[in-house]
C-alpha cells in the first residue's frame, strides 16, 4: 500500500473552482473520508486522485511517485464507482477476472486473485452467477472484488452504498470495515453520508463549497467542530443552535437567550469578558439536552420550560421537537420516559457540553464544553 499526498490542488470548470487549494495526506493503510454536501468538491477530489480529472493547479503524489501526468492505468489504483459498473453478459468470475485478462496475467494467477477476493468477500457461491441474479449487496461485492483483485496501492470509493437500501447499507458499512482491517489497504472514500463517515473512517476530512472546513479522527471533529458548518454536518440529528449574547453580570459571563439565560462554567469561551457584548450561536447536541428528573445534580441549574410538538419513540431512545420560548429544539431523551404531543416539560442543557459559534462567516468556534 502507500501513502497518497495531495499537494495544493485545484480544479476549475471553466469559471467553476470545484477545488480550491485543496492540501492533503494519507497515510499507509489509512481509511479517510471525504464527507461534505452535494457540490462541495469531493467527487472531484478522488476523481483527480484516479487520473480522470487533472488539476489546475498542485500536484498528486502516490506512494514516491508524481502521478498527476499519468494516464489511470499507470497510478496503481482501483476505483468502485456507485453504479457497480458490472458487464450484464459476463459471470461474476469473468467480470472479477477481466481487467487482469487484459494485463496480460496468466490463468493460474487470475484464478487465484479471483477465488481468493471471493473468499474474502463471502461470494465463492456466486462466481457463476451473471449480475441481473445478483442483488444490490451482491453486486456491490462484486465490484469491490473486481478491485481487490488487482492489489491496487489506494483504493478510491465513489458513494458506492448510495444506490443500496438502508438496511444493506449498514451490513456494507461493517463489510468495508472488516475488509480495510484485513487488507490493511490505504483506502479514499467519497460520501455524502455523515454516519458513514463517523462509524467507518480512520480521518474524516469535511468539505464545503470546494474547500477542506476539518480534518481530524470522527470523534474529535464531533465533539470539537471548528465552525458552525461542521457542528451542524457531523452528527445525527443535528446540533441544536440558538442565536443569543454574552452579557456579564456579577463577575460572571452569561449568555442570554431573551426569553432565557444562563451563567456559562468557567473558561468555556475564548476570550471570555472581551466578547462581552457580542451575538453569537449557541450549539448543543441533542443528546446534551435532558430531561430534569433524570438529569445528574450538577445540571439542575440549567433547567427551562418547553412545549413538546413532536415525539419520534425509536425503540432504544426518542427524539423530541420541542419550542422553548422562541426557540424550537431537539432532544434526545430515555425511551422510558413517558411524554406526549403538547405536554409541557422541564429540560436542562448540560454546559460542560456546549458549543460558541461567531454569528458572522466563518462562523468559526469560539468555546466548547465537550472534550
Amino acid at each position: 500500500m502507500a501513502r497518497v499526498i495531495l499537494d495544493h490542488i485545484s480544479k476549475h470548470f471553466g469559471s467553476v473552482d470545484a477545488v480550491k487549494d485543496f492540501h492533503l495526506t494519507v497515510e499507509d493503510k489509512e481509511f479517510v473520508i471525504l464527507v461534505g454536501p452535494s457540490g462541495c468538491g469531493k467527487s472531484t477530489v478522488i476523481r483527480m486522485i484516479a487520473g480522470l480529472e487533472e488539476p489546475t493547479a498542485g500536484t498528486i503524489s502516490i506512494g514516491d511517485r508524481d502521478v498527476s501526468d499519468l494516464p489511470p492505468k499507470d497510478r496503481d489504483i482501483a476505483m468502485v464507482f456507485q453504479e457497480y459498473a458490472l458487464y450484464p453478459h459476463m459471470t461474476v468470475y469473468n467480470n472479477m477476472a477481466f481487467g487482469l485478462q487484459l494485463r496480460g496475467f496468466s490463468r493460474k494467477e487470475i484464478d487465484q486473485r479471483v477465488r481468493e477476493a471471493a473468499e474474502i468477500l463471502g461470494i465463492e457461491e456466486l462466481l457463476q452467477r451473471r449480475p441481473k441474479q445478483l442483488s444490490g449487496g451482491q453486486r456491490q461485492r462484486v465490484a469491490v472484488g473486481r478491485a481487490i483483485v488487482r492489489k491496487p496501492a489506494v483504493f478510491l470509493f465513489d458513494e458506492p452504498l448510495s444506490n443500496l437500501d438502508a438496511k444493506l447499507r449498514v451490513q456494507m458499512r461493517m463489510e468495508l470495515s472488516k475488509l480495510h482491517d484485513r487488507l490493511q489497504a490505504t483506502i479514499v472514500y467519497v460520501t455524502h453520508d455523515q454516519v458513514e463517515a463517523m462509524t467507518m473512517g480512520t480521518k474524516i476530512v469535511v468539505m464545503k463549497d470546494g474547500f477542506i472546513h476539518q480534518i481530524g479522527a470522527p470523534l474529535s471533529i464531533y465533539n470539537a467542530p471548528v465552525n458552525h458548518f461542521v457542528a451542524g454536518f457531523i452528527g445525527s440529528p443535528i446540533m441544536n443552535f440558538i442565536p443569543c449574547r454574552i452579557i456579564s453580570r456579577n463577575g460572571r459571563i452569561w449568555l442570554d437567550f431573551g426569553d432565557f439565560q444562563f451563567s456559562v462554567p468557567e473558561g468555556r469561551i475564548a476570550g471570555n469578558g472581551l466578547l462581552v457584548g457580542t451575538d453569537v450561536i449557541f450549539g448543543i447536541r441533542p443528546n446534551d439536552i435532558h430531561e430534569l428528573s433524570a438529569a445528574p445534580d450538577r445540571l439542575t441549574q440549567h433547567a427551562f420550560r418547553a412545549v413538546i410538538e413532536v415525539v419520534e419513540p425509536l425503540g432504544s431512545e426518542i427524539h423530541l421537537y420541542v419550542k422553548a420560548g422562541k426557540h424550537s429544539l431537539v432532544a434526545r431523551i430515555e425511551a422510558e420516559t413517558p411524554v406526549r404531543v403538547h405536554q409541557e416539560i422541564e429540560l436542562v442543557f448540560d454546559l460542560e457540553r456546549m458549543h460558541i459559534f461567531a454569528k458572522e462567516p466563518p462562523q468559526q468556534r469560539l468555546g466548547t464544553g465537550a472534550h
